[in-house]
C-alpha cells in the first residue's frame, strides 16, 4: 500500500498576512484535506515575527534561518539583509537535508517572491515552486529601490544576488507562476518555463448584493505606497470631477493627502477625494458593492484586488500591464488603459462607469469572469501539479 506522502513547505518570511501568505495558507489547507494521513508539513522560512496569521499556517512546525536571530530581521529592515539571503537559504537547505535523513520527504513546495525558491531539495526529491515574482528589487524594480542608503546596499549586492538567484533556479523541478506576466519574468530571469495558476480568490465571500445600490464614486484599494500609483488616480479624479474613495494605509499617505487637497482645490469640476483608512474584509466588500468603478493604476504581478472587485460585480479601469492582462476583459468587465496618464485613466473610468450604469449585464459579466479565479479552481490546478510530482508510491 502506498505510504502517505510527506511534504515540506518553504516561504520567504512570515511578517504579516498578504497575498503570498494567502497562497501558502491555501496550500497548507489543501495538503491537510487531500492527504489527511500525512504528517503536518514542516515550514522552512528565513524569518518571522511569531505573530498569529491563520490556523493552517500557525499549526505548521517551523524551521527558521539565522536571520530570525538578527535584530530587525523580522521587520521591514530585513531588506537590508539581502546579501545574507543566500547564506540563510543554504543553511535551511542543510537543515532540510538533515531532517530528510531522519524522516524522508517526498515533495518540497515553496512559495517565493524573494529567495526561498533557491532552497535545495534532497537528492531525488522534486521541488515545486509557486513564484509570485522573481525578487522585484533585484530584477524588475531595481530603479525604484535605488535611493538612499538601502539603494547603495542593493546596488552593491545586486550582481552577486542575481548570479546566485539565477543559478539556484536549477533547484526547482517545476515553476508555477501567478500570472502570464510572472511566467514571462521567470523565463527572462531564469530561462525556465512556468505553468500559470492564478492565486485563489474568495469568490464565496466577495459576492454581489442586488439589494445594495451602486453609488457614483470611484474606488482605489491598497497600500498607500508609491508603486501603487494612486497619485495617478487622484489626478484622474480631479480631471473628471469625480468622487474618489481611497482605502488603505501606508508610508505615502501624507503625500497623497496633500496631493488630493491640492487637486480638489484646483479642480474646475469639484472633485471629491476621500481617505477611508484601513478597512476590514466586510468593509472592503461593502465598498466593492457600492462603487461604480475600481481604479487600478499600478502594474502588479497579479493584483487580487481587481478580481475581488469583479467578484462583487464591480468593473475595473486598469493600466494595461502585469496581472490585469489576465484578470480584466477589455470592454467586457472593464477597460485596459494603454495611455497610462491621468487623462487616459479618467476617460477610461468615466466610460466604464457610464456603460455599467446603463447596462446591468456588465456586473453579471464581472462576476462570471471572477469565477475563473475561485479557490476551487486554484485547488484543482495545484493538486494536479502536486500529484504529478509525487512519487508513485506516495501519491
Amino acid at each position: 500500500m502506498p505510504h502517505p506522502p510527506r511534504i515540506a513547505l518553504a516561504h520567504d518570511w512570515l511578517c504579516g498576512f498578504r497575498g503570498g501568505e494567502a497562497v501558502l495558507d491555501r496550500i497548507a489547507q489543501l495538503i491537510a484535506r487531500e492527504f489527511p494521513h500525512s504528517p503536518p508539513p514542516r515550514l522552512y522560512i528565513m524569518t518571522d515575527d511569531r505573530r498569529p496569521l491563520s490556523p493552517a499556517i500557525d499549526a505548521l512546525p517551523k524551521a527558521r534561518s539565522f536571520l530570525s536571530r538578527i535584530p530587525g530581521g523580522n521587520t521591514r529592515l530585513r531588506r537590508w539583509l539581502l546579501p545574507l539571503y543566500p547564506r540563510a537559504v543554504d543553511g535551511l537547505s542543510r537543515q532540510l537535508a538533515a531532517d530528510h535523513a531522519r524522516e524522508p520527504i517526498d515533495l518540497l513546495i515553496s512559495t517565493s517572491s524573494a529567495a526561498i525558491k533557491g532552497l535545495c531539495p534532497p537528492t531525488g526529491v522534486p521541488h515545486l515552486c509557486y513564484c509570485h515574482s522573481p525578487a522585484r528589487y533585484i530584477w524588475s524594480q531595481s530603479a525604484q529601490y535605488s535611493g538612499g542608503l538601502r539603494g547603495i546596499g542593493l546596488r552593491l549586492a545586486r550582481n552577486g544576488f542575481q548570479s546566485w538567484d539565477r543559478a539556484t533556479a536549477a533547484n526547482v523541478t517545476q515553476f508555477v507562476a501567478n500570472s502570464t506576466h510572472t511566467a514571462r519574468e521567470i523565463a527572462r530571469c531564469y530561462q525556465r518555463e512556468a505553468v500559470v495558476i492564478h492565486p485563489p480568490v474568495r469568490t464565496d465571500f466577495f459576492t454581489p448584493d442586488p439589494s445594495v445600490p451602486r453609488e457614483d464614486f470611484w474606488l482605489c484599494i491598497g497600500a498607500l505606497e508609491p508603486y501603487k500609483r494612486f497619485d495617478l488616480a487622484i489626478d484622474a479624479a480631479a480631471i473628471a470631477g469625480a468622487r474618489l474613495v481611497i482605502a488603505g494605509g501606508g508610508s505615502h499617505e501624507g503625500t497623497l493627502r496633500a496631493r488630493a487637497a491640492h487637486a480638489a482645490s484646483t479642480s474646475s469640476r469639484r472633485a471629491r477625494i476621500e481617505f477611508a483608512g484601513r478597512v476590514n474584509n466586510e468593509q472592503l466588500r461593502d465598498l466593492y458593492r457600492r462603487a461604480s468603478v475600481l481604479l487600478f493604476p499600478q502594474i502588479e504581478d497579479f493584483g487580487i484586488v481587481a478580481v475581488e472587485a469583479q467578484a462583487c460585480g464591480l468593473p475595473v479601469a486598469a493600466t494595461a500591464g502585469g496581472g490585469a492582462l489576465d484578470s480584466v476583459v477589455d470592454g467586457q468587465t472593464g477597460a485596459l488603459v494603454r495611455d497610462a496618464t491621468p487623462q487616459g485613466l479618467a476617460d477610461a473610468a468615466s466610460d466604464v462607469a457610464r456603460h455599467a450604469r446603463a447596462d446591468g449585464s456588465w456586473h453579471d459579466r464581472c462576476r462570471a469572469n471572477a469565477e475563473r479565479f475561485a479557490e476551487r479552481v486554484f485547488d484543482g490546478a495545484m493538486l494536479a501539479q502536486i500529484r504529478r510530482l509525487l512519487p508513485g508510491s506516495a501519491g
